[in-house]
């Protein structure tokens, strides 16, 4: 069956009854609510491991737990005040994944990490780490489609200072690190300023701090060689995991997006085209199958 004739999956929302019935709510009247502040028993992190075991990744990342999740307020009340940087997976997952039902259903998203942004440079760095893993057993592909997702939101959000302040460090010019050292100068020759704008930014490089700095501008481009990996298992006539297909889709969106930005795409499209990114994608084993209908489009 190909994509564009699978009919779109009507998300019913829970009832009343059953939000009030669910154990969810339970946990929420006992930890989070608003409305039982008074009452709230101390922060308890396995709270946070079972929900993500059990009403998240153990439903399949269902929407409808998910919904009800958000709907007790879980990310603003409790994922994200107890968030420290040596949060466990679950713990971070959960605010990925809560954070995109949000924009899913176009509601606030920012403002509870405005309030308290402390740690969001720590979060989206553990983000960052966990887009390159490529052990599915410690990140499976959902989850790493979920923060493709996460990601292509925040350099959708660069109006927003704690957003655009990390992501514009991934697509500035100091992201040419990763070009060949002849494609680099080449550009260089074609505008000659941007190379003491790089000379500048090398002077001003710290010492202890150029190998962060470089994981940094490296990120998209080892982002973009995991991607092709992952297209390249898929072969001409076997079956394809639906899941893969996806991950294959939310990047292309993710790619999409930042050729789209005015201020993401002066850069990163020199990077995109020394990856031979499009061209890799256009010979895949995916555009000549039924199931890369919607990767084709995209």
């Amino acid at each position: 069956m190909t994509t564009d004739s699978v009919a779109p999956v009507k998300i019913i929302a829970p009832t009343v009854e059953q939000l009030n019935a669910d154990h969810i709510t339970q946990l929420a009247d006992k930890y989070w609510a608003p409305h039982t502040m008074e009452n709230h028993s101390p922060f308890n992190a396995d709270v946070i491991e079972d929900i993500y075991h059990q009403d998240i990744r153990g439903s399949n990342f269902s929407i409808r737990r998910i919904m009800i999740l958000e709907f007790s307020q879980y990310l603003e009340n409790y994922l994200w005040p107890n968030y420290k940087p040596d949060a466990t997976h679950a713990h971070v997952m959960s605010i990925v994944i809560m954070l995109n039902e949000k924009f899913r259903e176009r509601v606030q998203v920012w403002q509870a990490f405005k309030k308290n942004n402390e740690y969001f440079p720590q979060f989206f760095q553990q983000v960052l780490c966990f887009c390159l893993e490529d052990d599915e057993l410690l990140i499976n592909i959902r989850e790493q489609t979920a923060l493709l997702v996460f990601l292509n939101h925040c350099f959708n959000s660069m109006e927003e200072v704690i957003c655009r302040d990390r992501v514009k460090r991934l697509v500035s010019l100091s992201m040419w690190i990763s070009l060949q050292p002849e494609r680099r100068e080449h550009e260089f020759k074609l505008c000659p300023k941007w190379k003491k704008y790089w000379k500048a930014i090398l002077r001003k490089d710290k010492q202890d701090q150029i190998e962060k700095l470089n994981w940094e501008r490296t990120f998209l481009h080892k982002l973009m060689l995991k991607f092709i990996r992952i297209l390249d298992t898929i072969s001409a006539t076997e079956i394809i995991p639906d899941d893969k297909v996806h991950y294959c889709e939310r990047f292309l969106e993710l790619i999409t997006d930042l050729e789209a930005l005015l201020p993401t795409r002066r850069f990163f499209n020199t990077v995109l085209d020394d990856c031979h990114l499009v061209v890799r994608c256009q010979l895949s084993n995916l555009v000549n199958r039924p199931e890369g209908h919607l990767f084709c489009q995209v």
